[in-house]
């Protein structure tokens, strides 16, 4: 077992899938790393962040694609070869540039199986990048998860970590239904971690917990399971025992874990990047106050970004992301208040 990264994880995880089974190729742009360039170089870059680089040289130009820039036709082609036999892995690159291809994810592949009587499979796993705080400006910078999420026929996969990548991601290419796959650009360079070199699988819908606790839940994802863990450190200093649970997949959705774990706290915070208004944070607290109110002994606290496109100013951006602060404060609310006493931490 060696330390990886998550670009390394997750890497990994393609390669190994590729030989083990000839039908997965891989599509999108420049993930074969621009071959063709100035330089001459094949596989320069492999993707615009260097995650599928070395696989054209494995596996040839046959099953890594480099395509024109054209979302369109690169989850077109890939629904397509789903549903005759292979099992495509698309990079859409930046999860914002779904506005370009969305027609061919929500309105066909997802619904593939519903259409033709349970018979079908879509064997697809679309591979995009999420998340502020690359100084990408609002058109790079968003995580959409959440509108994939409410989409019936969609799988969908926001890790938190290198382990998780790998497993996850293997898990998603050897499923029959197509599967969005979120990946935080900022995590591709997290801290490195032990990952089994050998493959392995990690089966959607169970959350993990990332940390017990007893007197507050924090449910968090992607990077932003990171970051609260950061700031149960600040709190454990402060006497403040927190549970955190990652959901790892956002549909399905463990909510047999969500609910056992405000049930044993019996007070939650939910940190999400997707949205301050319909976003999955909603959903989820929704779900627990529908669910498991009895057990709630003050309201929940949601931490989101405001409702306005990223910033491209650093300073601003930095602003918008919910922090390790707004989180302390976030749980600090919540231990003070009591049943009736709503008010959101802001």
């Amino acid at each position: 077992m060696a330390r990886k990264t998550m670009r390394e994880a997750i890497n990994e995880a393609l390669r190994q899938e590729m030989a083990r089974d000839p039908r997965v190729v891989l599509l999108g742009e420049d993930v074969a790393g621009g071959a063709g360039g100035s330089s001459g170089v094949e596989d320069a870059m492999g993707g615009v962040l260097g995650v599928t680089k070395g696989l054209i040289g494995e596996f040839g130009a046959g099953r890594v694609i480099d395509t024109p820039i054209t979302e369109s036709a690169i989850l077109g082609a890939a629904a397509g070869a789903a549903a005759t036999g292979l099992r495509p892995v698309a990079e859409l690159m930046f999860c914002d540039f779904m506005g370009v291809c969305f027609d061919q994810i929500f309105n066909q592949a997802a619904k593939f199986k519903y259409m033709f009587g349970g018979k079908a499979k879509t064997p697809l796993v679309v591979r995009m990048m999420i998340g502020a705080g690359f100084r990408a400006a609002a058109q790079h910078s968003q995580s959409l998860y959440h509108l994939f999420t409410a989409i019936p026929g969609l799988k969908v996969v926001v890790p938190s970590n290198a382990y998780d990548a790998k497993g996850l991601l293997i898990q998603a290419i050897r499923d029959d239904d197509p599967v969005i796959f979120c990946e935080h650009k900022l995590l591709y360079d997290g801290p490195a971690m032990d990952v089994p070199d050998e493959p392995y699988a990690i089966p959607f819908g169970e959350a993990n917990i990332l940390r017990e606790g007893t007197d507050v839940s924090i449910v968090a994802l992607g990077r932003m399971a990171v970051l609260a863990l950061e700031a149960a450190e600040v709190l454990a200093k402060e006497g403040i025992e927190v549970e955190i649970v990652d959901p790892r997949t956002t549909s399905p959705l463990d909510v047999d874990t969500l609910i056992e774990t405000v049930e044993n706290t019996g007070r939650l915070v939910v940190v999400d990047e997707s949205a301050a208004r319909c976003g999955f944070g909603h959903d989820l607290a929704a779900t627990v106050a529908r669910d498991a109110f009895g057990a709630l002994k003050a309201p929940i606290q949601l931490v989101t970004p405001p409702h306005t496109p990223v910033p491209f100013a650093p300073s601003l951006e930095d602003a918008w992301i919910p922090s390790v602060a707004r989180i302390v404060d976030a749980v600090r609310a919540v231990m003070n208040a009591g049943p009736g006493r709503a008010r959101a931490a802001r």
